[in-house]
């Protein structure tokens, strides 16, 4: 039995991210908050008052720990403990667990277990936003120094075709003016990609659809491109044209990465409680962009968000820079990861209204 302010405690201790186990002095569990449901796999009702050993029958270390630290009333803390869960899986967890006294006996103990894989990517996180942060200082840098010549060829052009009575020639003074206002209005749009930004509701599978289509189009061969999406997505509040610019730009390097027998598949899911830009989220939309190519180059993949990073000789190196800026202005996050000789580009998107 719980006491009331431990009952107190518990209900508090729910809005966590921190998984939380109170087990009562006969090491039966009284309570479990949401984040350790989500962590461990399991829900309250089917737990509740099963010991450490029937919870996790495969990590005996477990059940050990806490019955030591209830017996000697001592905390105990260990980093990097391995667990298997009941679904087989294995996670990663620095643990603490902590008796509790009443008067004189050690009633209860308090068992925290935190992601050691989820502090990983929280530290990776801060690690692209600084990237980010550089990036947008960069791109403007960038952008200024562009600006300035644009003009002056822009200029140039205009009083060349007023001296110019060759109408053959004039025509390649069009082009000239034309692509600096071209150059120019990219320049703008990459540098206040948020100004106004029109804020929809919207089926994030109609969205990757209409880019699969535009890649198709631009393709000379056929492409082997899968889907593997969740259908209960809930809609997302999002400005559209900048979701629909950055997963083409994440999907255009996945179609420029493979050969012609390589393969792409688009995923979406969701995912509860997870902190990105240091804010907690109940519930986020993962899409995930995987590719069977050769990845990023070593040598660049830690400034791969970088402008101006490429591993190909013709590439700009603004797509994965832009398109992290856009996601980004929405609260989310677009995280780099290989594994198992693939290459995976993961979008997370808050599925709050108005996307943070």
């Amino acid at each position: 039995m719980m006491t009331k302010n431990t009952e107190t405690a518990m209900q508090l201790i729910d809005h966590l991210s921190t998984a939380v186990l109170l087990f009562d002095r006969d090491l039966r569990l009284c309570s479990i908050n949401s984040a350790g449901e989500h962590l461990l796999s399991v829900s309250q009702r089917r737990v509740s008052g099963q010991r450490p050993d029937e919870i996790l029958p495969n990590s005996p270390f477990f059940a050990e720990a806490i019955k030591r630290s209830l017996e000697s009333g001592s905390i105990c803390i260990e980093h990097g403990i391995d667990l298997t869960l009941q679904n087989e899986q294995s996670i990663t967890v620095d643990c603490m667990i902590t008796p509790i006294i009443d008067g004189e006996k050690y009633t209860e103990v308090v068992v925290e277990l935190v992601d050691s894989n989820s502090f990983i990517r929280v530290m990776r996180e801060a690690n692209l936003q600084a990237v980010h942060d550089a990036a947008k200082i960069s791109v403007r840098g960038m952008a200024h120094e562009v600006r300035n010549p644009l003009g002056g060829i822009r200029g140039a052009a205009q009083l060349l075709e007023r001296e110019l009575n060759n109408s053959e020639l004039t025509e390649y003074t069009k082009i000239i003016i034309s692509e600096a206002d071209r150059l120019r209005n990219f320049i703008d749009r990459m540098l206040t990609p948020n100004v106004h930004p029109d804020i929809t509701r919207f089926n994030i599978h109609e969205i990757l659809e209409y880019v699969v289509g535009v890649v198709v189009a631009e393709s000379d061969t056929g492409l082997n491109l899968t889907r593997d999406y969740d259908p209960s997505i809930p809609d997302i509040h999002a400005d559209r044209e900048q979701i629909i610019q950055a997963v083409l730009n994440l999907l255009r390097n996945a179609v420029q990465a493979i050969d012609e027998n390589g393969t792409i598949c688009l995923k979406t899911r969701t995912q509860r409680k997870v902190t990105i830009q240091n804010k907690l989220h109940k519930l986020i939309l993962r899409i995930e962009i995987i590719d069977n190519g050769p990845g990023i180059p070593p040598d660049i993949e830690s400034g791969v968000f970088y402008p101006m990073v490429t591993g190909r000789s013709e590439g700009t190196g603004l797509g994965l820079t832009i398109a992290q800026s856009l996601i980004q202005s929405h609260g989310g996050l677009i995280e780099y990861e290989r594994k198992q000789e693939k290459t995976c580009f993961r979008i997370l998107l808050p599925l709050e209204a108005g996307n943070g």
